[in-house]
Order: structure tokens, then C-alpha cells, then sequence
């Protein structure tokens, strides 16, 4: 049934109110009960020196869990199992890799944007280049994305209108990002709280039906079940002969392109850095240390529930009517559907857990579209000689203005019929191996030269491009052998778009490498960052934590290889 009950809004309203009252608590108590800010437009985008570790932490798995993870990963749990957590669990091991390096760099260097970072870097055509890029891609792509996805899934929950769904998921959003990364920072440990809380109810419903179905009870024997009825559901490293290998093609998700999904998203991204850059390093460190600790319970929230739905599809507990079946079978209904049988009560919670994933997403999103606005483009080119209170008002318009263009622009992308989190990832893939090789040799190679910036962001995506359809032009079936290429459906021989993305950061690191040492040999000396040896190692309590991550990793990928 594809509605809430009463007691279903009421446990949905009674998670809004805590959001809503927690959030004007913080914002209060930032500023005067007259509503005057007290502090700059740092402490309105980055909350500098505000944010607990623990805030932090939680305010980056909200910004990162969304619509995608619940709807798109919980599909592609349903299609190819386990092996999708690879994402969730590569990500804990990027995260600890982003503290120890990457962080202490922006800090030292007091870069609180990644626009900010090319320029101090490079040049600034390279980035008010790339601040024009990412505000495109931040809006047209992932706003647009979290809105309509968010939206779908919330209303084939509750029966609700969906334009009403996107109008009322901007307007919430809206009032978090209004007061600004203090308020989104500390609401976000909320939401996290109902996204967790909510996801293992759901999780443990799902299990419990599957062992119910099979005449048992409990989730150890619904999980034994699963493992049995779907063994081929808990395998992380597919063989070239199983048919999703050209999503997560074998052993690239531990030595290859994953890296660069994870590398770049976690540590190239204002959406998500911009979480850590207002905070001193240990406090920083500890924060992602804390986020990569959760990363390691995401797939049990978001990937379990979508293989239960797969053992309960195969038994025919579901209808065709809710997945489809031949060509039109729908992997992305799995997390919906489930929802939808959940008892009254339990169901609100779930609910609940959805929305705050979607509105944590979409508050963080808007906070990062407002400071890349305002500081890298209002303040370096609109208007120079803006006082501090004036930014914050201009962070505040830029905020509302993208979530309108998000709602107006999302019914027209085709959304819903691209697919889900696959889609999501390989579409990012056409630009992250470019911006992540910039970084990465800003980052740690001196040498590096503007030119060299300039190939990566613009010869990085025409070369994704002309991968994507070179197996059309040029027959790749000698790469075959090596796993780099997988006959598709019609026949020809295609590159997995993570080996894509290996090979694209490669060609771009070493003409980048050339086109450096080509020009210092003239006598072009590049801008290098203030690097220290010293400032890279961790405290001690970082590295014991970051030792058990990575057993419980390797345990992880022993056990389910």
C-alpha cells in the first residue's frame, strides 16, 4: 500500500520538528536574538572552528548518503549483490588516505575552496574555469539528481504527489542551508541519527522476512538464507564470464579506477571537503576518521535490503506489478517496495531515514553551490571590495536561487529514466580522472605548470569522451584477454567505464608530466604550495583507528572475495 498511515506522519513529523527546532536552536545561538550574524562569511560557509569531530563526520555521510545510495546502491544490490559495497567500503580506505594527505595541505595552505585551491595553485583562468564548471555540474547534475530521485522515491512511498514531493524536499533544505554550515554541520548529526536508526529497521525487517519466508526467524538466519538462496549476491571480485563485470570489472576496484572515484569525490570535492576545512587538523582528522567508521555500515543499511528483495522476488513474494519482469524488471524499485510492507510506525521511521538523507544531501549541495558563488566568483570578479555581511546575504540568495533552477530544470532531464546509481557514477567518470591528476600533481609536484592544469580539466573529459565511443569505431577484442574490454549485448567489445577512468588519469599524469617539464625547461616557473614532511603524520589515536579499519576491511574482502 503506497501510503502512510496516521502514526506514520506523526513519527515523520516528530524527526521534522527535532530537525527544524535543532536547527533554529544552533542558529539562534550564532547569532543575536535580533538575527544579526556575529562573524564573517567564513564562519557562515565553513563554520570555522565550530564543528566537533563528530560533526563533522556525521555532516559528510549526510552530504553523501542520498537518494542514490537508497534507491540506486539498494537496486544494484538487488542486480549484482555485495559487490557494489565495494564503493562504500573502498571509500573508508580513501578517507583515511584524504586525512593523512590531502587535508593537512588545504589547512597549511588556508585554501577553504577548491577554486581557491587553482588558484593559489595554478592560475586563475584554470579556476574561475573550473568554478564556472563545478557550479553547472553542482546544479544541472547533482541538485537536479538528489531532487528528483529523492522526490520519486519519497512519493512512490507515501502516495504523494511527486511535484509536491520536490517543492516540499527544496523548501526543507532551503531553511537548513539558510543558516548556514554551523546549522547544517550539527542538524546533520540529527539526520544521520534517523538515516542510521531507520536504515537497520528496514534492513532488519528485510531479513526477518526472508527468514519468515523460508518457515525460520531472526536476522542471522535471514542473512544465512540470503547467502544461500543467492550465493552469487556475496561475491566482492566478479570474473570476467559474470555479467555485471563491466560495472565492477575484477580487481580494478582494489587497484584501479575506484581509486579515482573515491580519491576525487572524497578529496577534490567542495561538497564534501568544505565538511573539514573550518576545523583545526586533529579535529579535522578525527571527523573523517569517524565518517570512514560509518562508511563501513552503509551497505548493511543501503545493499542488504536490495539482495532480501532479490531472494523474496525470486520466491514470487513480489509481483511482476512491483518490479516488472523481462526487459522492464526495475532493480531500483527494491528499496521502495520494501518500505511499502513495512508495518505502520516502522514505516515513518524508514520514511523518516529517506528524507534526511535527501535533505542532508541537498542542504550541503546548496551550501557548496553559495560558497563557490560567492567567494570564488561574487567576490573575485562581481564585486571586489564586498564587506562580509554582504556576502553572507549573497550566499543566502545564491542558495535559494540554485534550488529553485533545481526544481524548475529536474522534471526535464530524463532522471528517472537513466537509471540509478550506476549511471550516476560513470557520468562523474567523464570528468574526475582530469581533476583528480591536476590535484594530485598540485598536491605533491612542484614542477607542475598552469598549462598542464589547463590539458588536464579540458583533455581529460574529450578523452573520456572519445574512450566512450571508440568501441563503435575501433574493434578492442585483443584488450579482452587482459579483462580490459567485455562483449555487450550487441556484440562489440567495450572498455568497463572504471578502466576508462584508469586510463584517462594515466594519459593525463604523463602529459601532464611532459607538457611541465617542457615548459620549466624554458624557464616558466610554476607556483608550488607550502608543503611540510612533518605535517603528515598522524596522532596516535588516528592511526590505531585507521589500523582497524583496514582489518576489518581486508577481513571484509577475505571472506566475500
Amino acid at each position: 500500500m503506497n501510503q502512510l498511515a496516521t502514526l506514520d506522519y506523526i513519527v515523520f513529523f516528530v524527526y521534522f520538528l527535532i530537525v527544524s527546532g535543532y536547527g533554529i536552536w544552533i542558529y539562534r545561538r550564532k547569532t543575536g536574538h535580533d538575527g544579526t550574524i556575529e562573524g564573517d562569511s567564513k564562519d557562515y560557509f565553513l563554520a570555522e572552528g565550530s564543528l566537533t569531530w563528530w560533526a563533522i563526520g556525521s555532516s559528510l555521510i549526510a552530504s553523501n548518503i542520498s537518494a542514490e545510495q537508497f534507491v540506486g546502491m539498494s537496486g544494484s544490490g538487488f542486480k549484482m549483490g555485495l559487490a557494489i559495497a565495494t564503493y562504500e567500503w573502498m571509500a573508508a580506505l580513501t578517507l583515511i588516505i584524504v586525512a593523512v594527505f590531502f587535508i593537512p595541505v588545504y589547512l597549511k595552505n588556508h585554501i577553504f575552496t577548491m577554486p581557491q585551491f587553482l588558484h593559489q595553485r595554478y592560475n586563475g583562468t584554470v579556476a574561475m574555469i573550473m568554478a564556472i564548471f563545478w557550479l553547472m555540474l553542482y546544479v544541472v547534475v547533482n541538485l537536479t539528481s538528489i531532487l528528483y530521485l529523492g522526490a520519486i522515491a519519497i512519493s512512490s512511498i507515501a502516495g504523494l504527489n511527486l511535484t509536491f514531493c520536490m517543492y516540499a524536499l527544496a523548501v526543507f533544505a532551503v531553511i537548513i542551508t539558510l543558516g548556514g554550515m554551523k546549522v547544517i554541520g550539527f542538524t546533520d548529526v540529527i539526520q544521520v541519527f534517523f538515516l542510521i536508526l531507520g536504515g537497520l529497521a528496514t534492513t532488519y525487517l528485510a531479513l526477518d522476512m526472508v527468514a519468515d519466508h523460508y518457515g525460520q526467524s531472526g536476522v542471522i538466519s535471514g542473512f544465512k538464507l540470503m547467502q544461500d538462496q543467492a550465493a552469487d549476491h556475496f561475491q566482492m571480485i566478479f570474473q570476467k564470464d559474470n555479467p555485471n563485470f563491466i560495472d565492477l570489472p575484477g580487481l580494478t576496484v582494489l587497484l584501479g579506477g575506484m581509486w579515482i572515484v573515491n580519491l576525487n569525490y572524497w578529496g577534490c570535492n567542495q561538497y564534501i571537503t568544505q565538511r573539514a576545512l573550518g576545523a583545526d587538523l586533529p579535529t579535522a582528522r578525527s571527523g573523517i576518521l569517524f565518517a570512514a567508521f560509518l562508511k563501513l555500515l552503509m551497505p548493511v543499511i543501503v545493499v542488504l535490503p536490495g539482495i532480501a528483495a532479490y531472494v523474496l522476488y525470486k520466491q514470487d513474494v513480489f509481483g511482476a506489478t512491483e518490479f516488472g519482469e523481462g526487459a522492464n524488471l526495475n532493480p531500483d524499485r527494491a528499496y521502495p517496495v520494501l518500505l511499502n510492507i513495512l508495518p505502520v510506525g516502522l514505516k515513518g521511521l524508514s520514511f523518516a531515514a529517506l528524507t534526511a538523507a535527501v535533505v542532508a544531501s541537498l542542504a550541503g549541495k546548496a551550501n557548496s553551490i553559495a560558497t563557490i558563488f560567492t567567494l570564488d566568483i561574487y567576490k573575485k570578479v562581481l564585486n571586489t571590495e564586498a564587506s562580509e555581511k554582504k556576502l553572507v546575504v549573497v550566499g543566502k540568495i545564491a542558495v535559494v536561487v540554485a534550488m529553485i533552477l533545481g526544481v524548475l530544470i529536474a522534471p526535464h532531464l530524463g532522471i528517472d529514466k537513466k537509471g540509478g546509481f550506476q549511471y550516476i557514477q560513470e557520468y562523474t567518470g567523464f570528468v574526475s580522472p582530469g581533476i583528480f591528476a591536476m590535484f594530485i600533481l598540485g598536491f605533491f609536484w612542484k614542477k607542475t605548470t598552469s598549462n598542464a592544469a589547463l590539458f588536464a580539466t579540458i583533455g581529460g573529459f574529450l578523452l573520456s569522451i572519445m574512450f566512450k565511443f571508440l568501441p563503435g569505431l575501433v574493434d578492442l577484442s585483443f584488450l579482452a584477454p587482459l579483462g580490459f574490454a567485455v562483449k555487450s549485448e550487441a556484440g562489440i567489445y567495450e572498455i568497463p567505464f572504471l578502466d576508462r577512468m584508469g586510463f584517462v588519469f594515466v594519459i593525463c599524469i604523463i602529459v601532464m608530466v611532459i607538457i611541465s617539464l617542457l615548459e620549466t625547461s624554458r624557464g616558466v616557473v610554476a607556483k608550488g604550495l607550502e608543503v611540510d614532511a612533518s605535517m603528515f603524520k598522524p596522532q596516535r589515536s588516528f592511526t590505531i583507528g585507521a589500523m582497524v579499519i583496514a582489518v576489518i576491511l581486508t577481513a571484509l574482502y577475505t571472506i566475500y572475495w
